[in-house]
């Protein structure tokens, strides 16, 4: 975000700031309930799908801890994050698609995903 943000560009910042970190919470909270339901001892896609949760869970976790810091950030170091949360988030929408009972945990991935992506166009 620019030194020169007009008030509107601010608002905008920290409103799509804030609905992405509450779309991280959720995905998070839907992927740790997801995991907890998958079997550890199953196939190897089941167990793949689990790790891919635990992992989505982890970095909606960590970036919603960063989006939630007051200090100035180095924009970049937020965008590349923020970003990796966006991929993060559609891989493990399109792993839990077709899998009986992780229909919840897919649209919280995708809601991130969109949340992050609409947040980055406001660092642009």
């Amino acid at each position: 975000m620019t030194q020169q943000a007009s008030p509107q560009q601010l608002y905008r910042f920290l409103e799509d700031r804030f609905g992405c970190a509450q779309a991280c919470t959720e995905c998070a909270r839907a992927c740790s309930v997801r995991v907890s339901l998958v079997d550890p001892g199953g196939s190897d896609h089941q167990e793949r799908v689990r790790r891919l949760g635990i992992m989505c869970a982890e970095v909606c976790d960590a970036t919603c801890r960063l989006l939630c810091e007051e200090g100035l950030q180095d924009e970049e170091g937020l965008r590349g994050r923020v970003d990796w949360c966006r991929r993060v988030c559609l891989e493990s929408a399109h792993a839990f698609d077709g899998r009986p009972g992780a229909e919840s945990a897919a649209a919280a991935c995708r809601s991130c995903a969109d949340a992050c992506a609409e947040f980055l166009e406001t660092l642009t």
